[in-house]
């Protein structure tokens, strides 16, 4: 199912970015950058109603067109489905890949909590958890990459960034569903990256190591990042600073591209 927001006469001459994943901090910010640089944007998560809402707000406030799509990233049908959705937009130019499973157990559990992961016991864990984390985390991702590569490498050209986090370099006990999802979506960005890069398609991971803070609504993309004072250090990493490192990858020219790169704020330890 999908919803439009906007105005049809604000409609880009840029190609689609797709942002998969898009809850309130990173995934929002995301969006809303590529719109404020005047792409039209799709914005994907299971949530409609909420997504609904995220897309009104940046298309208020951005003047662009956003369309909401229902996609479930563990159910290739799912997938397959909103693509088509997408895919009727125009050409997808990004694909931003930022989703996640978190067990409903883990949403209830700390719902004001900074952080919604907590370790489970290794022998707690259901298969069926397990596999729905790594579906959403790596089948999810290579799915989604299937449907927008064919259109990318006939354009040669086009951008694939995927989400990782401090979970994508070390195992870490108590979080092997997370883990185990993120070795491979890491894997399956470089894998992408040496198979793409020579046909025009810039594939990028990055791994936000740390946590990514709660919104500040009187700071939005019309303040740069030097304007963001030390004060904010201790609450994690903004996400709309965050996301300014996603637009850039996008710019980068093509004979400097990164295939990884990872972020922290200055009170964050290294992994």
């Amino acid at each position: 199912m999908m919803r439009s927001m906007g105005s049809s006469s604000s409609s880009s001459s840029k190609g689609i970015a797709a942002i998969v994943g898009v809850g309130p901090k990173l995934g929002l910010s995301v969006a809303r950058k590529f719109a404020h640089e005047g792409y039209t944007v799709a914005i994907l998560a299971r949530d409609l109603g909420r997504l609904s809402r995220f897309a009104e707000e940046i298309a208020r406030e951005e003047k662009a067109q956003v369309f909401a799509i229902r996609i479930d990233c563990s159910d290739t049908r799912s997938i397959r489905e909103a693509f088509e959705a997408v895919l009727s937009l125009g050409f997808v130019e990004v694909l931003v890949y930022n989703a996640y499973h978190l067990e409903l157990q883990q949403q209830q559990r700390l719902p004001f909590a900074s952080s919604p992961w907590h370790p489970r016991k290794f022998t707690e864990i259901s298969v069926n958890s397990f596999e729905k984390s790594m579906a959403v985390s790596s089948v999810g991702a290579f799915y989604c990459a299937q449907q927008v590569i064919p259109g990318m490498v006939e354009r040669e050209r086009g951008t694939i960034l995927v989400t990782g986090c401090s979970a994508s370099l070390s195992g870490v006990a108590g979080f092997s569903e997370l883990c185990c999802g993120k070795f491979a979506l890491r894997a399956l960005a470089q894998c992408l990256a040496r198979e793409l890069q020579p046909l025009g398609i810039h594939v990028a991971h990055i791994i936000i190591d740390g946590m990514v803070a709660e919104p500040r609504g009187a700071t939005r993309l019309g303040v740069g990042a030097e304007q963001h004072n030390s004060s904010s250090e201790g609450e994690g990493m903004h996400p709309d600073v965050l996301a300014q490192t996603y637009w850039h990858l996008h710019l980068q020219d093509r004979s400097a591209w990164t295939q990884e790169i990872d972020l922290r704020s200055i009170t964050s330890r290294f992994s």
